[in-house]
């Protein structure tokens, strides 16, 4: 493993071959910022080439060894975690990453949080939720400034693996009260603003953002106005018949090992439906240069 010289606005990525890990670097880059992945040893040149067409350094280094991450780490400026997984991954992996900062005198770390506010949602009630609040702990407890990122639900999940809207009959299915505000924000969006974090020094313990907040209602008028053909809200149920159906979806399909499986979502839903996971007060406005992408857009592109 070589280590780049250090310089200005020394970035260390972790989880750089995922979806937003990848986003993130091509912000980073953007921004004039070197940015070092850490990637596990025997990642495919499939997973690692396009981070290499963006600049980025690339260390392959065994992410259980404290030893390879802390010196992957010297002369880093911000460590910005895009980790995605269970307990072993945001609890073992992104502990091993974050206790290598430390020990290489990095001043800051960005967990991955990027979710719902965790700070307001019930202990217990949603396992990705526990998962931050667990590391959250681990991370307050640790000599080093800490910015953590909550964006609400991706904005791009509404054209894919998210049910809340049903293009063929033309519906918008939700529990509770079809006025609840929740919040979306694009990985483009949070990869950008996650970018402007890592080279701001000033940056408060949390952020919040949300490239729109809508509602049920809302993406009912956004998704009529893009069809050009009207769609309506449909009530499923209360709060209270989601949540027995999560624990029936969690009993009969368990889905052990998935990282989200489709109780899972659906404890998603329920945390946004209910008002449980609302971001407020939101901090858009903290990099004026930020655009913001609206659902409309997102849809349209369909």
């Amino acid at each position: 493993m070589t280590i780049p010289v250090s310089g200005l606005d020394q970035i260390l990525l972790a989880g750089a071959t995922g979806s937003l890990g990848l986003r993130i670097a091509r912000e980073l880059r953007k921004r004039g910022a070197r940015v070092r992945a850490v990637v596990r040893q025997g990642t495919t040149a499939v997973r690692t080439e396009p981070l290499k067409a963006l600049g980025v350094d690339i260390l392959d280094v065994d992410l259980d060894d404290a030893a390879q991450v802390t010196a992957a780490c010297v002369g880093v400026d911000c460590v910005v975690s895009a980790l995605n997984g269970l307990q072993d991954t945001i609890l073992g992996t992104q502990s091993v990453v974050l206790n290598a900062a430390v020990a290489a005198g990095v001043p800051r770390f960005i967990p991955s949080d990027f979710s719902l506010d965790f700070t307001r949602t019930p202990p217990g009630s949603n396992r990705n939720m526990d998962l931050r609040r667990a590391f959250k702990e681990r991370l307050d407890g640790s000599p080093i400034q800490a910015t953590s990122i909550l964006n609400g639900a991706f904005m791009d999940m509404l054209t894919g693996q998210a049910p809340f809207i049903l293009f063929g009959p033309r519906r918008v299915i939700h529990w509770g009260d079809a006025d609840q505000p929740v919040d979306f924000t694009t990985m483009d969006d949070t990869a950008a603003y996650t970018a402007a974090v890592a080279m701001d020094p000033t940056t408060p313990r949390i952020l919040r953002i949300a490239g729109e907040t809508t509602s049920p209602r809302g993406l009912a008028a956004s998704a009529g106005d893009v069809a050009g053909r009207p769609f309506k809200t449909f009530r499923v149920g209360g709060i209270g018949l989601l949540e027995g159906m999560i624990k029936l979806t969690r009993l009969v399909a368990p889905g052990k090992g998935d990282v989200f499986p489709p109780w899972q979502g659906m404890q998603y839903m329920r945390d946004m439906y209910s008002g449980d996971g609302k971001l407020t007060p939101l901090d858009n406005d903290r990099y004026p240069g930020m655009r913001w992408t609206k659902v409309r857009e997102v849809l349209a592109a369909r």
